[in-house]
Protein backbone atom coordinates (compact mmCIF):
# COMPACT_ATOMS: atom_id res chain seq x y z
CA UNK A 1 0.00 0.00 0.00
CA UNK A 2 1.41 3.40 -0.97
CA UNK A 3 0.93 5.86 1.85
CA UNK A 4 1.75 9.52 2.03
CA UNK A 5 4.27 10.17 4.76
CA UNK A 6 5.19 13.37 6.54
CA UNK A 7 7.07 15.51 4.08
CA UNK A 8 10.03 17.74 4.92
CA UNK A 9 12.08 20.28 3.05
CA UNK A 10 15.43 21.47 4.39
CA UNK A 11 14.23 23.74 7.24
CA UNK A 12 10.73 22.50 8.11
CA UNK A 13 7.85 20.07 7.84
CA UNK A 14 5.79 20.74 4.74
CA UNK A 15 2.86 18.41 5.49
CA UNK A 16 0.22 20.75 6.86
CA UNK A 17 -2.85 18.63 7.63
CA UNK A 18 -3.61 15.45 9.56
CA UNK A 19 -5.29 14.03 6.47
CA UNK A 20 -1.95 14.20 4.63
CA UNK A 21 -0.07 12.55 7.51
CA UNK A 22 -1.70 9.12 8.05
CA UNK A 23 -1.29 7.03 11.17
CA UNK A 24 0.90 3.96 10.70
CA UNK A 25 -0.70 0.54 10.89
CA UNK A 26 0.86 -2.11 13.12
CA UNK A 27 2.47 -3.74 10.10
CA UNK A 28 4.16 -0.43 9.20
CA UNK A 29 5.56 0.44 12.63
CA UNK A 30 9.33 -0.02 12.72
CA UNK A 31 11.01 -2.13 15.38
CA UNK A 32 12.14 -0.16 18.42
CA UNK A 33 15.02 -1.20 20.63
CA UNK A 34 14.90 0.15 24.18
CA UNK A 35 18.19 0.34 26.02
CA UNK A 36 18.40 1.11 29.72
CA UNK A 37 21.65 2.76 30.72
CA UNK A 38 22.95 2.42 34.24
CA UNK A 39 24.31 5.89 34.94
CA UNK A 40 24.04 6.41 38.69
CA UNK A 41 26.19 9.54 38.55
CA UNK A 42 23.85 11.29 36.09
CA UNK A 43 20.70 13.13 37.18
CA UNK A 44 17.32 11.74 36.17
CA UNK A 45 15.83 13.42 33.13
CA UNK A 46 12.32 12.02 33.59
CA UNK A 47 11.95 10.89 30.00
CA UNK A 48 10.25 7.59 30.85
CA UNK A 49 7.20 9.16 32.46
CA UNK A 50 5.76 10.24 29.11
CA UNK A 51 5.10 6.64 28.13
CA UNK A 52 3.26 5.67 31.30
CA UNK A 53 -0.14 7.14 30.45
CA UNK A 54 -0.49 5.59 26.99
CA UNK A 55 0.92 2.25 28.19
CA UNK A 56 -1.51 2.00 31.10
CA UNK A 57 -4.42 2.98 28.85
CA UNK A 58 -3.42 0.32 26.31
CA UNK A 59 -3.29 -2.40 28.99
CA UNK A 60 -6.64 -1.30 30.47
CA UNK A 61 -8.25 -1.27 27.04
CA UNK A 62 -6.82 -4.70 26.21
CA UNK A 63 -8.28 -6.16 29.41
CA UNK A 64 -11.64 -4.51 28.68
CA UNK A 65 -11.60 -5.81 25.12
CA UNK A 66 -10.77 -9.35 26.24
CA UNK A 67 -13.03 -9.56 29.27
CA UNK A 68 -15.52 -6.68 29.21
CA UNK A 69 -14.23 -5.56 32.62
CA UNK A 70 -12.87 -2.02 33.00
CA UNK A 71 -9.82 -1.41 35.17
CA UNK A 72 -9.83 2.13 36.55
CA UNK A 73 -7.59 2.17 39.62
CA UNK A 74 -3.80 1.94 39.56
CA UNK A 75 -1.78 -0.09 40.12
CA UNK A 76 -3.29 -3.02 38.23
CA UNK A 77 -2.56 -5.71 40.79
CA UNK A 78 -3.60 -9.32 40.21
CA UNK A 79 -6.20 -8.92 42.95
CA UNK A 80 -7.77 -5.84 41.29
CA UNK A 81 -7.85 -7.54 37.90
CA UNK A 82 -9.48 -10.68 39.35
CA UNK A 83 -12.02 -8.57 41.23
CA UNK A 84 -12.93 -6.52 38.14
CA UNK A 85 -13.39 -9.66 36.04
CA UNK A 86 -15.43 -11.39 38.77
CA UNK A 87 -17.78 -8.39 39.02
CA UNK A 88 -18.33 -8.36 35.27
Amino acid sequence: MDRVATRFDQPQVTTRSWADDPILTFQEVPAVDVVLLNRPDERSLGTGEGSQGPSVAAVANAVANATGARLRDLPFTPEKVKQAIACW
